[in-house]
C-alpha cells in the first residue's frame, strides 16, 4: 500500500503507529523526527502538533512490538532483524539432574517454623510475654472520662 497514493480521509482512519509501519515499509529505517514528521506531513497536521506530540509519539514507537530502535538511533521493523539470542537445548539428562536437585533440597524443620494456629500454648513463647505484660490494663469508657 503506497502511502502517497492514499486520500488523507484513508489516512485518518490509520493509526500514527500504522501510517509509520507503511513508511518503514516503503522508505527504510528512518530516526524518530524524521518519522514522525512525516506522519505529520501526511496527515497535513499543523507544525504545533509536531512539537506538541513528540514526546508521546516516541513512547508508542517503543511499546509497539512490530519496531525496534537500532543502536544508530534508527527505527526500523523488527520484522527485518534477527535476534541475537541463542537458544541453549537441554537434553534429558540435564532436566532429570535439575529435577533431583530440586527434590534435594532442605526444607526448614517443622518444629522451628511459628506455628500460631496450632492452639498450642507455650509458656516460654514471646508472645504471650507481651499478653502478660497488658494483663492489668483497662478500658475506659469516654463518658466514665468526662465523670473524672
Amino acid at each position: 500500500m503506497k502511502l502517497a497514493k492514499m486520500k488523507k480521509e484513508d489516512l485518518e482512519l490509520l493509526s500514527h503507529k500504522d501510517i509509520t509501519y507503511y513508511i518503514l515499509e516503503e522508505e527504510g529505517k528512518m530516526n524518530t523526527a524524521d518519522l514522525f514528521k512525516r506522519v505529520v506531513t501526511l496527515l497535513e497536521l499543523p507544525n504545533k502538533t509536531y512539537e506538541e506530540k513528540i514526546g508521546d509519539y516516541y513512547t508508542l514507537l517503543t511499546t509497539d512490538k512490530r519496531f525496534i530502535l537500532l543502536e544508530d538511533g534508527n527505527w526500523d521493523l523488527r520484522s527485518r532483524h534477527t535476534s541475537d539470542k541463542i537458544v541453549k537445548v537441554t537434553e534429558d539428562e540435564d532436566e532429570e539432574e535439575e529435577e533431583e536437585i530440586k527434590e534435594d533440597t532442605i526444607l526448614p524443620d517443622e518444629s522451628e517454623e511459628d506455628n500460631y494456629d496450632s492452639g498450642d500454648t507455650d509458656e516460654d513463647d514471646d508472645y504471650d510475654d507481651a499478653n502478660e505484660d497488658l494483663k492489668d490494663l483497662v478500658v475506659v469508657d469516654e463518658d466514665e472520662l468526662e465523670e473524672n
